[in-house]
């Protein structure tokens, strides 16, 4: 049974701004993930979660009672802020301590929660630290520690891993996702960054303009998304027309210029004009030769073992094809082929009808 569900969540700030019939339904000790670019309306989501705004109609369903009348405080959600929000006044201990001390704990039994809390999040014995003392992961994890002290029946994190470096990033959000599984508890986290999104989440919804694209886990998002924003969105991509044909023997084929490949035979497939979207892995770099995509390197970036080339075709498209270092040079003539038949198998390519405008 649904334990977190949004019905219809609405709140306008104009005709086009703010968030428009959000909803979704969330499994107790479930972690979702709220993925979009600026303005796509997930503040907006967690700060009506929180209380801090009111919807304009819609209801928030916590185990069947709709919180969305009730202020911050009656609806007992843990928040962890972008910035952590933390006293730098005041020690570890006392940090953590803070939000239970307002629910009128004291003594002995307030020093219990807060070693209790400290010890969830790995940082047990730092109570007396200060708070200048702790590094960004330490930093976040007393967040954390505070957040889940009053027991909350729903953590809200806000970009948790934006203030860190990209090498501590990693290693926190992996940090992060054990910590979460650990409470178990029923998590809701917005970010802009797919890598976050996709490792804390088990679920993660895609927002753009303030209305819902499409939920589902990770791999289902990137592997059938719902619509052109959600596969450009989600990883790396690049953009090309083609047409989507019958083949003689039957099934499905596409044309791309010069190109003709065999296309995974899919309920709902349309002939027609097509918008593709080719992820670097689906095309594989081979010597010049008929019946291949026939194209110019461009341009190449080494990334260790392999290099990504940014390939030039006839028809002025531009492709984006991973290979092996060394494969190619800049300004030699190569032909793409699929890397795998059909050339949409495992989700590396994408069909979408080219709608006219």
């Amino acid at each position: 049974m649904s334990y977190l569900v949004l019905q219809e969540l609405t709140r306008r700030y104009g005709p086009e701004q703010g968030l428009f019939e959000l909803s979704f339904a969330l499994e107790r000790g479930r972690t979702l993930s709220l993925l979009g670019p600026s303005g796509s309306g997930k503040t907006t989501t967690l700060r009506l979660l929180g209380g801090f705004e009111r919807p304009d109609r819609g209801h928030i369903l916590v185990a069947g009672e709709d919180v969305a009348p009730l202020g911050p405080a009656a609806r007992r959600f843990g928040m962890v802020f972008q910035h952590y929000a933390l006293f730098p006044h005041l020690d570890v201990g006392r940090n953590v301590g803070f939000g239970l001390e307002s629910l009128g704990l004291g003594g002995a039994e307030l020093e219990r929660r807060v070693r209790e809390a400290l010890s969830l999040v790995d940082l047990a014995g730092f109570e007396r630290r200060r708070i200048a003392e702790l590094s960004g992961g330490q930093q976040q994890r007393v967040a954390l520690a505070r957040a889940v002290a009053p027991e909350p029946r729903v953590l809200l994190l806000d970009e948790p891993l934006s203030n860190l470096d990209p090498g501590l990033r990693e290693r926190t959000r992996r940090e992060l996702r054990a910590l979460i599984q650990r409470i178990g508890i029923t998590t809701v986290i917005v970010t802009h960054e797919q890598d976050d999104a996709f490792d804390l989440g088990d679920v993660v919804a895609v927002l753009r303009q303030g209305r819902l694209q499409q939920i589902g886990t990770p791999e289902t998002l990137y592997r059938t998304p719902a619509n052109p924003f959600v596969a450009g969105f989600l990883g790396r991509g690049s953009w090309i027309d083609g047409t989507v044909v019958r083949a003689p023997a039957g099934g499905w084929e596409v044309v791309v210029e010069s190109a003709r490949w065999p296309l995974a035979d899919l309920p709902g497939r349309q002939p027609g004009p097509a918008r593709l979207l080719f992820r670097p892995g689906a095309l594989r770099l081979a010597d010049p030769h008929p019946g291949g995509l026939a194209g110019v390197v461009v341009d190449r970036r080494f990334a260790g073992a392999d290099c990504y080339y940014q390939v030039g075709t006839g028809g002025g498209g531009m492709l984006e094809v991973l290979g092996r270092a060394g494969a190619a040079l800049a300004g030699q003539a190569v032909t793409l082929v699929p890397a795998a038949e059909p050339v949409d198998q495992d989700g590396v390519m994408h069909v979408f009808p080219d709608e006219p405008a």
